[in-house]
């Protein structure tokens, strides 16, 4: 009867170890690493669906988004290049949790492959890319 007993009490303590463990755990939730988020949304808004099939001169459209999940007020910076030619510019500050989507259009005017580079720096940094994204659009 005393083993039986024994062994009831330490389940009963790790129970009560286990329960107080999980309390814990729901009163002081760990926060997840810094990071950024950084997209390219088609035409319709969503993840695909990208304009990477053109006539010449046509206009592709597309949509950059940047989240701050850094836990602090970040400033970025994006640079859209295309064979080494700068198209677009922008310098954004983001609080904690922000979100800021740019509409981006681009055409060509000759047919070919073209590799869209979409970079993204974090400020004061502007040496070391911070996060990175590319699309190839073919022209015909």
């Amino acid at each position: 009867m005393d083993f039986d007993r024994t062994i009831s009490v330490i389940i009963l303590i790790f129970l009560i170890i286990g329960f107080i463990g999980v309390i814990y755990i729901m009163l002081n939730p760990t926060e997840v690493g810094n990071y950024t988020e950084f997209y390219l949304l088609g035409q319709n808004g969503k993840a695909g669906d990208y304009p990477i099939n053109l006539t010449v001169n046509q206009t592709g459209s597309l949509t950059v988004g940047v989240v701050n999940h850094e836990h602090l007020t970040s400033s970025y910076q994006i640079i859209i290049i295309q064979d080494g030619k700068i198209l677009k510019e922008e310098n954004l500050t983001l609080n904690n949790g922000e979100k800021q989507e740019i509409p981006f259009q681009f055409s060509e005017g000759s047919p070919g492959q073209y590799k869209l580079q979409f970079n993204l720096y974090k400020l004061p940094d502007t040496s070391n890319i911070y996060r990175s994204l590319f699309l190839l659009v073919n022209v015909q």
